[in-house]
């Protein structure tokens, strides 16, 4: 039986094979309806490796665009660019590149989430 956290309004927060603090064990089918809208919910993005990003870049058509932008920059944003191993979505050197490249929010998690898939 899995352990659950709920908000103060009922809505699953997090499904648990093993009790944590906040939790409460329920029977839950698979066709509840809290259950469902959980699992429909797509985890957030916060980081990406190095090669996900590239490849997300480059299938996006902006790798060239993001290395003439980088390029422009301060050397610690170049090596950040060349030598980082993660990439994070909320990182000032994100932040600015994105914002050059006119990305609104939703696009920047949009390419987070397909860059994951990579």
């Amino acid at each position: 039986m899995p352990y659950v956290s709920r908000s103060s309004d009922g809505a699953i927060n997090g499904v648990f094979e093993q009790p944590q603090p906040g939790t409460a064990e329920e029977f839950l089918l698979d066709d509840d309806p809290a259950v469902i809208a959980f699992m429909s919910v797509s985890p957030e993005v916060s980081s990406v490796s190095a090669r996900q990003f590239r490849l997300m870049l480059r299938r996006s058509g902006l790798l060239d665009q993001v290395k003439a932008w980088v390029a422009q920059q301060d050397g610690e944003t170049q090596d950040a660019f060349e030598y980082s191993g993660t990439f994070v979505k909320d990182s000032p050197m994100m932040a600015a590149g994105f914002k050059a490249m006119g990305f609104t929010p939703q696009q920047i998690d949009e390419f987070f989430t397909a860059a994951a898939s990579l």
